[in-house]
């Protein structure tokens, strides 16, 4: 299938323009003439290669979505139709992919399909959460509504996203400046003091010619202990890419310290988050949590969530088909029903939200309060191990000489 960009005239003879996708000229000369219109020219429309690649590889993130669902928002709760409005946000945009998304689903629009329909043709970049609140929002006739809702799910699910990275990412940074250090010890500082001993030709201290030793070892089989490494990340990656080895990862994940309390939470604050924008909608319970469930790749929270969901088609309440696993807190079941007999569950997942949100921010802070002495403590242990093998031979020495 191409994109054609066609001239035309309509039954009134005004000069009309766009751009629509066919598997020939024919087609498109086809649905002009449908449309009463008086085909002029037909042209294909084709990218470059590096730009349809520069297109492709760009990723849709929250935030451009976020920024979408405000303006489209906007734009409709100002009078203006949905293909115009779209049309318009696509010119202003910077993302390529994004913007070739909106104009491709804008073309569709206006050949008959509903907004929901178009969306679902893109699902790369409109997710099923987006695809379903559009088509709650189409069919109660609250589509401005809708997207506010979108906007602010995009915004505090970006906000989550990058606090979550950079906690993780401060432990990596942590063992990377380590290894930085060691490295630089091994190839600059030994390797001169090895000079040192080799001229003084006395007998070593126990303790340097252990660490000598140990340095003499790991130098001669760099090849080997670097190769061990990379098998050893290889074969992890491997095993988690089998299903018994994924699920395993994950329970570990899950119970490592501090980290595992964080993933716990993180998941929390999206469950809480998507399921009330969800449900505010109108999208169904069920649908909700296949939703959610396909936003985490953890085994044990998907397998928890599909429990859930198989208990509540069964006719259980959502707050006892939360309970009796590891996933889900007393808090919070307490709090969903108590949502669920008031009738205001939408709003009481929202609360749960913002104070698991609040439980991640604590989280990352005593993970930071933690790794920051522990980082100074290894990186201090490691240079004063090196230092005391170093200059021990220097001490002794003179202190024979002073003898």
């Amino acid at each position: 299938m191409g994109t054609y960009k066609y001239v035309a005239r309509d039954f009134a003879g005004a000069e009309i323009q766009g751009v629509l996708q066919g598997d020939s000229q024919h087609d498109i000369l086809m649905w002009l003439r449908d449309k009463s219109c008086t085909p002029i020219a037909v042209e294909p429309v084709t990218l470059s290669k590096g730009k349809a690649k520069g297109a492709w590889r760009l990723r849709v993130r929250a935030e451009d979505m976020a920024s979408f669902c405000w303006q489209l928002n906007t734009m409709i709760d100002g009078g203006v139709t949905i293909t115009e409005a779209m049309d318009t946000i696509a010119d202003d945009i910077d993302n390529r992919r994004l913007q070739g998304v909106l104009r491709e689903a804008s073309e569709q629009m206006k050949t008959g399909k509903s907004f929901y329909e178009s969306a679902q043709e893109f699902p790369r970049v409109f997710t099923p959460i987006f695809c379903a609140m559009i088509r709650a929002g189409e069919s109660s006739g609250t589509l401005n509504v809708v997207l506010k809702r979108l906007a602010d799910y995009y915004d505090r699910r970006d906000e989550l996203n990058r606090k979550v990275k950079r906690a993780m990412a401060y432990p990596m940074f942590v063992v990377g400046f380590v290894i930085l250090v060691l490295v630089v010890l091994m190839v600059f500082i030994i390797p001169r003091f090895v000079e040192i001993f080799e001229s003084l030709g006395s007998k070593l201290p126990p303790f340097t010619r252990a660490f000598m030793g140990v340095y003499n070892i790991l130098m001669s089989n760099f090849l080997y202990v670097f190769a061990g490494l990379i098998a050893v990340i290889f074969l992890v990656s491997a095993y988690n890419r089998t299903a018994k080895g994924h699920e395993q990862i994950s329970r570990l994940k899950l119970r490592l310290p501090l980290i595992g309390r964080l993933i716990k939470y993180a998941f929390l604050a999206t469950y809480a988050r998507t399921t009330a924008t969800l449900l505010s909608a109108g999208v169904s319970v069920l649908e909700a949590l296949d939703i959610v469930k396909d936003m985490t790749r953890n085994d044990v929270i998907q397998q928890t969530l599909e429990t859930t969901r198989e208990q509540i088609a069964e006719g259980v309440g959502i707050g006892i088909s939360m309970t009796g696993n590891r996933i889900f807190p007393a808090l919070m079941v307490k709090m969903v029903q108590v949502g669920e007999d008031s009738g205001s569950l939408p709003a009481v997942l929202d609360r749960s939200s913002e104070y698991y949100e609040r439980k991640v921010d604590s989280t990352i802070a005593t993970m930071i309060s933690i790794l920051e002495p522990a980082m100074i403590v290894i990186v201090g242990g490691i240079v004063l191990l090196v230092l005391l093998a170093l200059y021990l031979p220097i001490f002794t020495i003179s202190d024979i000489k002073t003898v």
